[in-house]
Formats: C-alpha cells, structure tokens, sequence
C-alpha cells in the first residue's frame, strides 16, 4: 500500500511540474496586472463600490434573479475561501518557502481582487436564470453561452469546455475542498486532544451531510452566521499575538522582503531556500486560498440576487483582501513573531539513529531511541523528522533534506518507522536532535502556543472544525454545479453522499504527510487556473464594458436629487 501511495505521488509531482510551471505563474500575474491596469486601478472601485453595495441596505425586488443576498453571496464565497488555507496553507507556504513566500502571496491579493472582480462579472452576465429564484453560474456557463454569441458553429465548442471546466472543478472539489480540509481537522484534533482522526471525520460527514441538504439557501444563512464570527475570533487572537511580540515586527518584514528575492540559508527547522522556490510557494498556496481565477467563487456569487452584474463583481473583489491581505498575512505574522519557522530542535534522540541504504535504492535511518516527553506521553501516530545534509540539492534549492518518521508504541515502547529519502549519494545526520512535526493547521496552533501556551491548541482546533465546516460546506455546492452542468438534476444526490464519505475517507489516513496534501490541493487548483484563466481572458472586454455601464449608471443615480417628504416616490435602481 505505500509502495502504491508512493507511486502515485510521483506522478502527482510531475503533473503539478507542468501546472504550476514558472511561467504559468508569471501568466497569472500578468492576468492580474493587465485587468489592474485595464480597469483603471480596478482595487480603487471594488474598495468603493463594493463595500457600498455589500453594507448599504438596498430594497430588494422581487423581479431581479436570485436567491441569496450580495452578503450572503460574499459569506458563502468566503467560507470556502477563508478556510484552512488560511492556516494550514500559509503554514505550509513558510515551513517549505521561508518568509519570502508571504510577499509574493501579497502580490496574489492585491492583483486577485482584479481578476476576481472580472471573472464573478463575467458569471453574472451568462448565468442561467432560467429558474429565477435558483440560477445556475460560474466559468461553465460562461463558455456556453459566451461562444454561442460568437456564432452558431462554436456552441458545441463551448459546450465542451464547459465540460472541462466541470471535470477540473470535481477534482478540486474533492482535493483541496475536501481532503485537505478534512485531513487538517483529523490531524489538528487528534494531537490536540488525542482523539483519533476517524472519529473526526466521521463527525463532520454528519455535520456537512445536514447542511447542503437544504441547498444554497441553507449554505448561505449558515455562511452569513459562521464566516462573521470565526474570522472574528481568529483576527483578534492573531492582534493579540502581534501586540505581544510587537518588537519584532520590522524584523520579521525584513526577512519577508529578504526571501523574496534572495536566498536564504538554512536555520532550525527552516531547510534554507532560494528565492524562486519561495515565489513559487507564495503564489501557489495564495491562489489556493483565495481561489483568484480558479473559477469556484463566481459559482457562489451567481446565486446573488440582483441584476447589475458589475456591482456583484465589485462586492467579489472583497474576497482577496479579506483572506490573503488580512487572514493570512495574520497568520503569516503569527508562525514568523513566534519563531516556529525557524525554532531549534524540539528534543533530541536518547540514542541517535543511523542512516542506511534501503532496497528500493534511497536512504533511510535505523533505530534511534526516543527521550521521555514532558508534555505527554509518546502515541502510535505521533509524527517526527529530522534534517539530512547531502551533496545533491533538495525541492527547495538547499543541500538540506527533510527525513519523516512516524512513532508507534509497542509494550509501552515508542519506536520509530523512517520514510525513505530518495537520493544518490549517502546524506549525513548533523548532531542527534529531531523535531516534533506539525503540518498545516497543527504547525500553526504550535506557533500561537509559543507565543501563549494552551491558546493555539484550543483555538486552532476550533477555527479549524469551523473554517473546514465553511469550506467543505461551500464547496460541495461548488462540485454539485458541476454534476448539475455534466449529468443533470438527478445525480445530485449521489454526488453529495460521495462528498461526505470523501471526509470520512481523508481522516482514515490515506493522506500521511504535508508533502502529499500539498501534491494533492496543487493538482486540483492547478486544473482549474488552466481552464478558467483562458476563458476569463477571452471575454474580459464584456466584463470591462460592463464595468464602464456600471459607473456611467452610478455617475447618473448621483447626480439625480433624491425625493424628499413624507409622500415622495422612492427611486429603485438595478441593483
């Protein structure tokens, strides 16, 4: 069986060398860059207008389509979002690329708020209203219907990459907005509280089978309550942190900028780096959390009740700054001020181990006795590494080689199963101290505990059953358009058992470590950049000229004096 998983990781690893490729991601920033200019400093109006569209209370009319409010629409949107990739994601963006990732994943919010802003606009103008109070959106029908305008012989071009679109956005959905979600909850639970990861996600199966049974209607009144108060309790604590450490603030956005274009070396449980694979990092876990031309959230907006396309595109823009600019930038803030990033050894080996050749050709160690812990006794499960220094240079550009190993208990003994380290020459064990592991979610509730103990295992743990719950919720609605665009109505129930058994499935642990989470959330996010991002770019002018309607409307609605007195008619405007 891990001969199998192994097998598959290699191929996972070389489809995502092709996905995520340099020059795919100088693509996306450039998309970015070219509606930021394009749209006149389009970040300005979303600023503007869609917080005035998102806070200010407008009459709604029953004749405009849709189901869910501009609010309601954002908080479903950023439930899935705003999710573990906020803590999970940027603590694998760090662990792997070092602080320099965090500028980059600025970059990806900043520029993201454009590029959502045109792809939600561009779902508003082709979504299906056929149903008025349940429209069906997103980059699928912006294929269908956008190629059948440009003529009759490439409708069933649009068709067919509507198709696609739909196959990649199934592989995402059951990725990144399933199993890494549910993998973090399994994960976070069971070191923080012992209980085994199953139960975790039997559990929340239950609690997401109850909510997208009611449909978006539901998943928005639960998003509208749940987003609001765990992004609240998470920013708060993540303030409480940066006023604790506040000292060490500049020093930390020195490294930030450092990292971004230099190397840096190695230190504590950091590997080393070099700049590129810290941009690479950046952009690939940004995009992962917020989602920018990925397609997903113009699926949640299309349900907004309105028919003023740009203003529900403008309200989307939101989303970026809200996650990547505020959320992780927090979190970012909190791993770097606590020192986890770069801390030294956690214990260090009652008999240090040796390292031997394997079988299959790589390397592994052998024996090593664990020290008691004074914090808690050692559990079957429990996942530790070290450092390995080789001639032949590692993913990160850096002579250094992270080594995992996972801890079983046995008559009361705890001993240690190595992975294997797939290299040529021999690699060296410099000294005999080794690390507790804590991958995504986990590594961040370490880094609040560091700072106030107690406070990241209770609150990470929480956010992260509340933050997955939103997500998972989200994107099951996601994939369930999908199933309704591929194979109609009556699959949707099938899909949706198949959703919820994918929970239980990822805390069983098919996923065993950070490295393969992170092959599988690429593969998924990857396809859908690659499907949408050309779309998006193809029928931007409508977006754009859809945007300078908008402005001459508002321009026009501003300059009419409002009515006034008791009995003056009250003007309406598309909303």
């Amino acid at each position: 069986m891990s001969e199998a998983i192994d097998g598959v990781n290699e191929v996972l690893a070389t489809i995502n060398g092709v996905l995520w490729h340099p020059v795919v991601l100088w693509v996306l920033l450039l998309t970015g860059l070219v509606f930021t200019v394009w749209g006149k400093g389009l970040q300005l109006q979303i600023l503007v207008q869609g917080a005035r569209a998102l806070f200010r209370g407008r009459r709604k009319e029953e004749a405009e389509p849709g189901a869910i409010s501009h609010f309601q629409a954002l908080s479903a949107a950023l439930s899935a979002t705003v999710g573990l990739g906020n803590i999970g994601g940027v603590a694998l963006a760090i662990g792997l690329g070092g602080p320099g990732a965090v500028f980059w994943m600025w970059m990806v919010g900043l520029l993201g708020m454009a590029l959502k802003a045109v792809e939600v606009t561009l779902t508003m103008i082709y979504r299906n209203t056929d149903d008025p109070k349940n429209p069906h959106g997103g980059p699928m029908w912006v294929a269908r219907r956008g190629f059948a305008e440009l003529g009759p012989g490439w409708a069933r071009t649009g068709r067919r990459i509507g198709g696609f679109f739909c196959v990649t956005l199934l592989v995402s959905t059951f990725t990144g907005g399933n199993f890494f979600q549910a993998w973090n909850v399994g994960t976070a639970t069971q070191q923080a509280t012992g209980i085994p990861s199953v139960v975790s996600g039997a559990v929340l199966a239950v609690l997401v089978g109850l909510v997208i049974l009611g449909g978006i209607e539901r998943i928005g009144a639960v998003a509208g309550r749940l987003v609001p108060f765990m992004c609240g309790a998470y920013v708060l604590a993540g303030l409480f942190v940066l006023f604790r450490r506040y000292e060490a603030i500049p020093e930390v956005l020195g490294w930030i900028w450092q990292g971004a274009f230099s190397p840096l070396e190695a230190r504590g449980a950091f590997l080393g780096g070099t700049a590129g694979f810290a941009f690479a990092t950046g952009l690939q876990r940004a995009f992962f959390s917020n989602e920018a031309g990925q397609g997903s959230s113009p699926i949640a907006h299309s349900a907004a009740q309105t028919d003023e396309p740009a203003r529900e595109g403008l309200v989307a823009g939101l989303e970026p700054l809200i996650d990547t600019l505020l959320i992780c930038t927090l979190t970012a803030l909190v791993i770097l001020l606590s020192g986890t990033w770069d801390r030294p050894a956690d214990l260090t080996f009652a008999e240090a181990p040796r390292v031997v050749p394997t079988a299959e050709g790589g390397w592994t160690l052998e024996g090593g006795r664990l020290p008691d812990r004074s914090d808690r006794s050692w559990r079957t499960g429990d996942q530790v590494e070290v450092r390995l220094a080789a001639e032949e240079p590692g993913a990160t550009g850096s002579p250094w080689h992270r080594l995992q190993g996972r801890v079983e208990v046995r008559s009361g003994e705890p001993r240690i199963a190595w992975g294997i380290l797939q290299i040529e020459a021999r690699p060296s064990l410099p000294g005999d101290g080794f690390f507790l592991s804590a991958a995504g979610a986990a590594y961040t509730a370490r880094a609040f505990d560091r700072v106030q103990p107690g406070l990241g295992t209770w609150l990470v743990t929480v956010a992260t059953w509340l933050f997955a719950l939103s997500t998972l919720i989200s994107w099951s609605y996601y994939g369930e358009q999908g199933v309704v665009y591929l194979l109609g109505e009556g699959w949707v129930r099938v899909y949706r058992l198949c959703f919820c058994l994918g929970i239980f499935v990822a805390c069983t642990g098919v996923v065993r470590t950070d490295t393969e989470l992170n092959h599988l959330t690429l593969l998924g996010t990857g396809l859908m950049l690659w499907a949408n991002v050309p779309l998006t770019l193809l029928f931007a002018r409508r977006a754009f000229r859809e945007f300078d309607a908008f402005a001459r409307r508002s321009r026009s609605e501003a300059a009419v004096p409002r009515p006034e007195g008791p009995g003056a008619p009250s003007t309406v405007s598309r909303r």
